[in-house]
Order: structure tokens, then C-alpha cells, then sequence
């Protein structure tokens, strides 16, 4: 079953007023690839970003905390969707007394949009801010205590979005991709190298062409099934995404696939340019063993002053820190907040 929600609330009015509002079509029943806890409420919201694209959230509240509460918004990983990880992220950081905003990003999940299964730095960096506007708005959010927490891809748009948006007092960056370094570069910046890219901007150009004939696009094809020889952070995707642990039909890493000419946004748009500037307090979280732990590594060493901060998980690969609570360092994460907010 699928409802429109409306959410009849200060923050709800202020997010309506900035542009005509897409009906959106969320589900109603509990959906997440998580079971529901006792200690929280829940609740879908939604709200309108500075382009004018209506999100679809997921907000979480703690039960036994009463008045203004600090707020977080959490998005990620990259292709993921709110019934997913970082709904796991936001529900555990509730029962800890945080109200927090699990959101959809713009063109995926139930948020609107169009072409769907889009992505772009810019955008994606706005979202956050769109879920702090929607957040500080809000009459039982302390509008001076707000974080973001984004995972994997989102953990790179969380920090350039907290190196733009003062309102933000603190960022966590949990396994995190730089998914302009990345795309422009390959894994482990194989390809790091002018030719590679001018072949691929010619690429997806040709691709934009015939998606521009054609009336339509076409899609990736996320996390098939691995060889025996592939990598092993392949096989780790392909046991989150597509296997009962973490299979979500609205996600584009279950099986949606993005938008191939997404990519094109990726090449010349350098996302963590001005992390050095950030001001605010940032957490970076990452794998011992991960594939990816290089980004996270790198951007520390751009991050200024004494409120910055890397903390390695040991054993652990990029996807146990999507879903794996006997590994996702929540006390280290819920301490880093309380002291930075």
C-alpha cells in the first residue's frame, strides 16, 4: 500500500512555501531492511530542496527524551535508499537522543525528480542542506545542535556539504568514497590518467546523444553476480545489495542501476576541493581491511585544526560498515556528537 503524506508542522509549512510541492507516493508500512525499535517514533516526512525537488524522509524520534533535541541528517551510501543503511544509522543514533532525518537524495527512492536514478555533486551537497533547513525549522529541534552523517558516497558530499553550509556543527564521514575521485580516476585510481578520461567523456556523451533520441536512458547494471576470481570488495557489495541482508527494490544498488550519463557530472567536479576550510568538527570512520579506506586516509590529511578526527575499525571492510552493529563504533560516533554539537 502506498499513501501521500503531509506532515502538518511548522517545518513542513516553511519547506512548502519555497516551490510548487510533487506529490510523492510513500509507503506506509515498515518497510527496512532493519527491524523496527521500541525506542524510538517514526514518522515519513517530506520537504523541498533549493531546486525545488520534494524529498521523502524517514524521521526518527527518541521516546524518553522530552523538549528540544539535537538533530541529525544521515544519507548514503551511494545508490543506496533510506530503508537501507543509513535508516540503521539514523534509527540507532535516535535511541541515543538525537532526533535525526533519513532522506532519499534527489531523483531516487520515494524523493522526486526527474529523469530518475540521477546523481550530482551539487545536488547532493544541497540535499544536505535541504534536510538542515527542513530540520531547523523544526519547533522540537535545538536549531544550534544539527549534524550530518553520510555513508560511503555520501560521506564525501556530507563533507563538502558541511565545508559550504555553517548551520552544520559536526560531520561523520563512515566509510567514505570520493566518487568524483573515483569516477574520474577508477578503483584505486588505476586510471588516473587524461587519456582514460577523455575516453569516457566521449562515452557518455555518445550515451547522452542516444538517451536524447531515444526519449529514455539507460541504466547501469549494479553489483551482478561475482566470478570466483573478482575482487573481494565485489563480493561484499553483491552479499549487501543483493542478498536478504540488504536487497531493497527501490534501491539503485539492488538492482535500479543509475543513470550511465550520471558519471558526466562526476569528471570535472573535484567534491572535497575546500574540505581544508571546514571549521566544524569531522569524524571520518573507516575500515581497517576496506578497499576503500585510501579517501578517508587522504581526506584527513586536508582537514584543518584540532576538531578533526580518524578513527580505523579494525578488521573491518566497507561493507561491515553498513549494517555490522558488532563493528559500527556507535560510542565512539554518539561521543564524537555529544562533544561536538
Amino acid at each position: 500500500m502506498s499513501i501521500a503524506f503531509a506532515i502538518n508542522a511548522p517545518a513542513q509549512m516553511a519547506s512548502d512555501k519555497l516551490a510548487g510541492k510533487e506529490p510523492l507516493h510513500l509507503v506506509a508500512e515498515w518497510d527496512k531492511t532493519f527491524p523496527k525499535s521500541d525506542l524510538v517514533n517514526h514518522e515519513k516526512v517530506t520537504f523541498v530542496n533549493r531546486f525545488g525537488i520534494t524529498l521523502a524522509a524517514d524521521l526518527y524520534r527518541p521516546k524518553n527524551r522530552q523538549g528540544t533535541l539535537p538533530a541529525l541528517a544521515v544519507s548514503g551510501p551511494f545508490g543506496a535508499v533510506k530503508e537501507q543503511s543509513s535508516g540503521l544509522y539514523a534509527q540507532r543514533l535516535a535511541e541515543e537522543g538525537f532526533i535525526t532525518l533519513a532522506f532519499d537524495p534527489s531523483f531516487t527512492g520515494e524523493s522526486g525528480g526527474n529523469s530518475r536514478n540521477l546523481a550530482s555533486p551539487d545536488l547532493n551537497t544541497e540535499d544536505f542542506s535541504a534536510a538542515v533547513d527542513y530540520l531547523i525549522s523544526r519547533e522540537d529541534v535545538a536549531a544550534h545542535k544539527i549534524g550530518i552523517v553520510g555513508i560511503c558516497g555520501f560521506g564525501c558530499f556530507a563533507i563538502n556539504a558541511a565545508a559550504i553550509d555553517t548551520r552544520i556543527k559536526a560531520t561523520v564521514a563512515v566509510t567514505m568514497y570520493d566518487i568524483s575521485r573515483c569516477t574520474a580516476n577508477g578503483y584505486n585510481d588505476a586510471a588516473d590518467d587524461a587519456a582514460s578520461r577523455r575516453e569516457m567523456r566521449a562515452a557518455l556523451n555518445a550515451q547522452r546523444t542516444a538517451d536524447f533520441k531515444s526519449g529514455t536512458y539507460k541504466r547501469s547494471v549494479m553489483n551482478p553476480e561475482p566470478a570466483a576470481d573478482a575482487p573481494q570488495f565485489m563480493k561484499d557489495y553483491y552479499d549487501y545489495y543483493k542478498t536478504p541482508r540488504g536487497f531493497h527494490p527501490r534501491s539503485i544498488n539492488s538492482g535500479q542501476g543509475w543513470n550511465i550519463t550520471s558519471s558526466l557530472a562526476f569528471l570535472n567536479a573535484p567534491i572535497l576541493a575546500y574540505a581544508g576550510e571546514i571549521e566544524s568538527a569531522v569524524l571520518l570512520v573507516h575500515g581497517e581491511k576496506a578497499h576503500s579506506r585510501y579517501f578517508s586516509d587522504d581526506t584527513f590529511k586536508r582537514l584543518k585544526g584540532d576538531n578533526k578526527h580518524l578513527l580505523i575499525v579494525p578488521q573491518a571492510v566497507h561493507c561491515d560498515l553498513y549494517d555490522n552493529l558488532s563493528l559500527i563504533p556507535f560510542p565512539e560516533i554518539v561521543n564524537f556528537l555529544n562533544k561536538s554539537i
